[in-house]
């Protein structure tokens, strides 16, 4: 059986990530969709928010779990038994940090491979900071996310209550 890890922040997730979720789950036998819990970023979504909104969207997708991490991508890849870490890349610019984050990796973890797919065409634009910029400034992302997404998007640009798994349904 081959695992795939599929580590990102996915604040919020997209429709390229699903496009790379949704292909990889037809490659290996399980993907796990790690959400990396403590990025030195700065977020829209705490984690529980992203966990849920991950968990909505690759609901219907088979071979597909969600779970969050802390650390070394390595590591959390050796926990869940993955031998493969998978990366999207979208345009030419994603790929000298995706080859360095490769090597990084493959030095810390020889026994693990690196694989990147490329987005489709039609979502090599999006990114999650594009997806927070346009719904922050109340522009339409529907096309971009799908509909809870929007949803949630919706509230945090509201500055609405916070977020809770049940919300997320409205």
């Amino acid at each position: 059986m081959t695992t795939a890890v599929y580590p990102a922040t996915f604040d919020p997730i997209h429709y390229g990530h699903l496009d790379i979720i949704q292909r990889a789950a037809a490659i290996f036998d399980e993907v796990i969709v790690g959400v990396y819990d403590r990025p030195l970023k700065n977020l829209l979504f705490d984690v529980s928010e992203r966990l849920a909104l991950v968990r909505e969207a690759v609901a219907d997708i088979p071979r597909v779990r969600v779970t969050s991490y802390s650390g070394l991508t390595v590591d959390f890849a050796r926990e869940v038994g993955a031998q493969v870490i998978l990366r999207g890349l979208r345009v030419v610019s994603d790929f000298e940090l995706e080859w360095r984050m490769a090597l990084t990796n493959k030095q810390l973890a020889p026994e693990l491979e690196v694989l990147c797919l490329m987005t489709n065409r039609e979502y090599a634009f999006l990114s999650s900071s594009i997806v927070r910029e346009v719904a922050l400034l109340n522009g339409d992302v529907s096309s971009m996310v799908p509909t809870h997404i929007v949803r949630a998007l919706a509230r945090k640009a509201g500055d609405g209550p916070p977020l809770s798994p049940a919300s997320l349904n409205d």
